[in-house]
């Protein structure tokens, strides 16, 4: 069934800007953790020459997906596919070398090591020079950005202790060890950054 959230159709277009700055103009792009799909769809729409591969590994977000790709009809967004970030293999082709990466709004509502593993796994997909972005809130040098950021934190870990606001620097710090160069940090609405790395 499609659903349609209310924090994708606030973001997506701030994340659209950020992407088509730094992600090439023609590329294939997995999207992690795709949620409801409405990035997806949007995204494909508006960039005819991104190939845009949504994936999820919840079963109600992959049928919220293929909804929203059945409904826009785009030759350029595939069907959804199940990505778990902690598996070592991600069943993706091997037509189209990825030339980007994004992932929006996981890492803070996901273990620790869902991070790591989608870090290795944009360090194991990406072609040399493809892009890998990061969406969320973050801590920077160990501080939260806004009191809302604070609060958020805290009502995570109360869901879940493993969930959590990461620390910027330390993403980047791993990205770094994984070939994954730091490009920029760009402030975003509502207290959230997006983070962009290239793969050497």
């Amino acid at each position: 069934m499609k659903q349609t959230w209310p924090a994708p159709e606030r973001n997506k277009q701030p994340i659209l800007d950020v992407l088509s700055r730094v992600f090439p103009e023609r590329a294939a792009v997995l999207e992690i953790a795709s949620g409801s799909g409405q990035h997806a769809a949007f995204f494909a729409a508006q960039h005819p020459g991104w190939i845009w591969q949504p994936s999820d590994h919840d079963a109600e977000n992959l049928a919220s997906i293929a909804a929203w790709v059945a409904e826009s009809q785009l030759p350029n967004l595939r069907a959804p596919i199940r990505v778990d970030v902690l598996e070592p293999d991600w069943p993706l082709s091997d037509a189209d070398p990825l030339g980007a990466i994004v992932c929006a709004n996981m890492i803070h509502i996901a273990p620790w090591a869902c991070c790591l593993g989608l870090i290795q796994g944009a360090a194991r997909y990406l072609r040399s020079g493809g892009r890998f972005s990061l969406y969320g809130p973050f801590m920077l040098a160990g501080e939260h950005t806004a009191e809302s950021n604070a609060t958020f934190d805290a009502s995570l870990k109360a869901r879940d202790p493993a969930w959590g606001v990461r620390d910027a620097d330390q993403v980047i710090a791993l990205c770094g060890e994984a070939d994954l160069q730091f490009v920029e940090r760009v402030a975003m609405p509502a207290n959230n950054q997006t983070l962009v790395f290239e793969h050497r």
